[in-house]
């Protein structure tokens, strides 16, 4: 399905958080302490909206999001997004499709970044890490998950920075404590949707360390930029069975 230079390919085809909740709480109806970002602020952000302006591309992403939901059936899920290479639009792809997530109100979205190496979704949100991110914490779990989830302006929406970058990401990835804190992230609430925008496959292992972590992926190809031969190697990191799909994108 082509819409809006956003094609959804099957793989086969184409070669403020409650810290005192309890577990299983519904967090659908969370508190916003900020308002809602207007159409014109999401376009400047490149976000995804309700209004017809952006209807084709809303719609794209709305039916990745069937895609996942008919995989995942009942249960909430972790879905790792990823791009085949560098500037494929990998970043662009999570944001939105945590975006659609956050469109339904009965669910709720969590948007993490996970490119330790080159972060840029707080840039991309404009939020400013204040109190850290996703390696602060790791590094320093005392401080607690609350203090590194931040509003995004989109409803039902928050989103974990990557915090400092770092070079040695697979270190993080691959430590019982990344495991730890997804699972709990998943488990304590049955309506959020957990989303990790990964480090692009080509160059480097942590996508495919990441994919051990997901439920499922999605991976994103560069529309002329990445070739069926770069496609079909990236695709070969991963259990089949965790591919939801590919996704030709045009924007970076």
């Amino acid at each position: 399905m082509a819409v809006n230079n956003i094609d959804i390919g099957d793989v086969l085809a184409t070669a403020h958080d409650d810290a005192h909740a309890t577990p299983n709480h519904s967090i659908a109806r969370m508190r916003e302490e900020q308002g809602a970002l207007s159409p014109i602020d999401c376009e400047r952000k490149r976000l995804i909206h309700r209004e017809e302006s952006v209807r084709q591309q809303s719609d794209a992403f709305r039916g990745i999001r069937t895609r996942l939901l008919e995989m995942g059936g009942d249960s909430n899920f972790i879905t790792l997004v990823c791009s085949v290479s560098p500037r494929s639009g990998g970043s662009f792809v999570a944001r939105n499709l945590a975006t659609a997530f956050a469109f339904d109100e009965s669910k709720t979205s969590l948007l993490i970044d996970a490119n330790l190496r080159y972060p840029n979704q707080h840039k991309a949100l404009g939020v400013e890490p204040t109190t850290g991110g996703l390696v602060d914490f790791l590094e320093h779990p005392s401080r607690g998950i609350a203090s590194i989830m931040y509003q995004t302006g989109v409803p039902r929406l928050r989103m974990i920075p990557a915090g400092k970058a770092r070079e040695n990401s697979s270190e993080y990835f691959s430590s019982f404590r990344m495991r730890a804190v997804l699972d709990s992230l998943r488990c304590r609430y049955t309506d959020r949707y957990l989303f990790l925008d990964g480090p692009p496959v080509k160059g480097a292992p942590d996508a495919r360390i990441l994919s051990d972590l997901a439920d499922f992926v999605v991976l994103v190809a560069g529309y002329g930029r990445d070739t069926p031969a770069a496609i079909n190697q990236a695709v070969a990191n991963f259990d089949p069975a965790k591919l939801a799909g590919v996704v030709f994108n045009e924007s970076p």
